[in-house]
């Protein structure tokens, strides 16, 4: 266990999780959190909702107090960003020339938004990832009456919930035929759809941008593939995000939409972990596919265990991945990976968007998505996280209680094996 210095890249929730977790393990090593952006580390959930809709203010957006950190040692370098990692001199360099040497390297760079392919640009043609986009939003926000949102997925669906409840026409334009198809099933594709129509959110997909019109600086209409103008006053453009892992392929670490890692989180580096938005690693709920996950949860939870790495106490990171997303009053969950299943079950009702869909694959379930069901969700965290066996049948009786369901397979799985 090496008590030389520790130097975090990215003042992210992953990097301060990395480092209030290195403290919690005991470790006093010397630790310096690096972040290119000029504010201190804060959430990034609130930004497409409180925040946007002026109930939420800056003040309440930290990930932890400033006096926290510095009374646990953990030195903050903020506004400046890492252009250089020395590997042979175990030392990273800024952009304003300072020399920061470490023994340990925590890359948790994150994501950065993915930019509309379109030659030019316009103030009010904006993206939604960092609080400084959040800030121009919505002090754009305060005097659009139209907006176009181009993309159909989680950030762009909340930015539109906001915006629509806010009164603005709201129009998403999606280039997949459904939305979220990459992140949902139908099903709650359909729920979602059914959701913004009723308040009246104006959707047209499998349509493409080609073309924004501008009147000087500002975008006045967006042009679709099939002929048709959308005339707005603000876009926003939603469409991913890209992994920043350019530093990390710069030093010769291998990478492929984010840096590559181990189940630890271990780089090829041994010197060198990553972990968060900008670490891709192989996960048991995609039968051991990479995956590069976005969210709070994989954030938090694999800078926890890089940072047990760190400290000589490794053990593969295998939590449960879970995420959220507020959109209006409904609250949409969904816990494990949910891409190619052979069996899904519905359980509630589809039409009055208060549902969950448990998913399956060679009979073993490997994920969920819930609708106003927080029930729900948290039973397929404990089933997926305590390897629990439950059964599409089980699932499709609509009276079987779901924490007894719950309690009976722990209690089997607890249960000696029996031979004959």
């Amino acid at each position: 266990m090496s008590q030389g210095p520790l130097v975090v890249v990215g003042a992210s929730c992953a990097g301060v999780s990395l480092a209030m977790a290195t403290r919690d393990l005991g470790s006093e090593r010397p630790i310096v959190l690096v972040g290119d952006e000029p504010d201190l580390p804060y959430h990034r959930p609130p930004l497409s909702k409180a925040f946007l809709a002026g109930k939420a203010e800056e003040s309440t957006l930290a990930l932890r107090p400033e006096s926290l950190l510095a009374s646990l040692g953990i030195e903050i370098v903020a506004g400046t960003a890492v252009t250089v990692i020395d590997r042979t001199a175990r030392r990273v360099i800024t952009a304003n020339g300072r020399r920061i040497a470490y023994d340990h390297l925590a890359l948790t760079t994150g994501s950065r938004a993915r930019t509309l392919a379109i030659a030019g640009t316009a103030d009010n043609v904006l993206t939604l990832r960092t609080l400084a986009d959040a800030r121009r939003l919505r002090a754009a926000v305060a005097t659009c009456r139209e907006v176009v949102i181009v993309g159909g997925g989680f950030v762009g669906l909340e930015v539109a919930a906001t915006l629509a409840a806010a009164g603005a026409a709201v129009t998403v334009v999606e280039t997949e035929q459904r939305l979220l198809k990459r992140a949902v099933s139908p099903a709650v594709s359909d729920a979602v759809m059914r959701l913004h129509t009723r308040h009246g959110v104006g959707l047209r997909l499998g349509a493409r941008v080609i073309a924004i019109d501008r009147a000087g600086d500002r975008a006045r209409a967006v042009r679709l593939d099939d002929g048709s103008v959308l005339p707005c006053d603000l876009v926003v453009v939603g469409i991913g995000a890209v992994a920043n892992d350019e530093l990390a392929a710069a030093a010769g670490l291998p990478c492929r939409d984010g840096v590559l890692v181990d189940p630890e989180g271990r780089t090829t580096d041994p010197h060198i972990v990553a972990a968060g938005d900008c670490a891709r690693h192989p996960s048991r709920f995609a039968d051991g596919r990479l995956v590069r996950l976005e969210s709070v949860q994989n954030a938090t939870d694999q800078a926890r265990a890089a940072a047990a790495v760190l400290h000589g106490l490794p053990q593969p990171y295998d939590k449960v991945p879970w995420f959220w997303s507020d959109q209006y009053d409904v609250k949409i969950q969904i816990a494990g990976l949910v891409d190619e299943p052979d069996t899904s079950v519905l359980r509630g009702n589809a039409e009055d968007g208060r549902f969950s869909v448990f998913h399956f694959r060679a009979g073993r379930l490997i994920g969920a998505e819930s609708l106003g069901r927080p029930g729900d969700h948290l039973f397929a965290r404990r089933c997926l996280g305590e390897h629990l066996a439950v059964t599409p049948a089980m699932l499709a009786d609509a009276g079987t209680d779901l924490a007894a369901l719950a309690t009976a397979a722990r209690a089997a799985a607890a249960a000696p094996s029996r031979t004959s």
